[in-house]
């Protein structure tokens, strides 16, 4: 799972903001935060994601990082939700796949995971 949660961060980040594969990205971007500075914005924001990646992969402070992406996914997807909806791969029927992948990372993080006091790095 952990590397499952890695590689969604990496796609989103890497294919879909910083090589730029799919436009809408930053369109959203653009709709949010203004035209002016789309690109570089969309391309910071990748990056993020990709850090969020590479975060998940180290195990360092887990419970941090969990709350982090919880957080993280929740802002942005309340973000679209109200500001553009219209880009939205699934219109506003996308909060329901945000707060799938929420409670998923919870329910990784500090149910299954409640009582691991040492994790691995690696996928396995």
């Amino acid at each position: 799972m952990t590397c499952s949660l890695a590689a969604i961060w990496l796609t989103n980040g890497l294919v879909c903001k910083v090589l730029g594969l799919v436009p809408r990205h930053e369109q959203i971007v653009a709709r949010i935060l203004g035209d002016g500075f789309s690109r570089p914005l969309t391309l910071l924001i990748g990056l993020a994601e990709m850090g969020v990646a590479a975060w998940i992969l180290t195990g360092w402070i887990p419970r941090t990082n969990a709350i982090a992406q919880i957080i993280l996914v929740a802002t942005m997807n309340i973000l679209e939700f109200f500001l553009a909806p219209d880009l939205l791969l699934w219109g506003r029927v996308n909060a329901v796949f945000a707060a799938l992948f929420i409670g998923l990372i919870y329910y990784w993080e500090f149910v299954l995971n409640y009582d691991d006091t040492e994790k691995s790095s690696v996928c396995s």
